[in-house]
């Protein structure tokens, strides 16, 4: 598997200022570095969407992969999806289902994520709840699919080995 280089980015409003700790941030961390990628930072904002739009443009020129964690549900202050949204140039819909089908086995409230994922140039970004244990459950959905997903956007489509019987119960 290539070195892919990942950012991960907190929407936290209560963590931005200091007043409550990030523990989504670190365990996604933790959870990208497992699956051998390369965290090369960590960073938190508010929830933004001027600003949140603005560190995903500046992050996507030297990311392969951009996770944020918060801000994905329906409160007034949730503009995550907005906010990437507002600068990606296609979309991957699959990934976002797939984790809200996933997240549908722990809670009911899965359903409520409004968390995208979608492509700026060759960068993927990939919203995911705040909850830790919701943020760390949506990205074990999906982790294995992102090396493949980063591969075909470097022009490597060939499918991976037992790809075809993966799939199968």
């Amino acid at each position: 598997m290539p070195d892919y280089r990942a950012v991960v980015v907190t929407v936290s409003d209560a963590s931005h200022q200091g007043k409550r700790q990030d523990l989504s941030g670190p365990a996604i961390a933790s959870l990208l570095t497992a699956n051998k990628f390369q965290v090369v930072s960590t960073v938190i904002v508010p929830d933004e969407q001027p600003v949140i739009s603005a560190k995903l443009v500046e992050l996507s020129t030297d990311a392969d992969l951009i996770v944020t964690t918060g801000g994905t549900g329906i409160a007034p202050r949730d503009v995550t999806p907005e906010a990437t949204r507002a600068i990606c140039d296609r979309f991957i819909d699959g990934i976002p289902e797939r984790m809200r089908a996933d997240g549908l086995k722990h809670t009911p409230y899965a359903i409520l994520s409004r968390g995208l994922c979608g492509i700026r140039g060759r960068t993927i970004i990939l919203n995911l709840p705040g909850n830790p244990n919701g943020a760390r459950e949506s990205l074990e959905s999906v982790v294995g699919l992102l090396a493949h997903a980063l591969n075909l956007l470097r022009g490597d489509t060939a499918h991976p080995p037992n790809w075809h019987s993966a799939s199968r119960p």
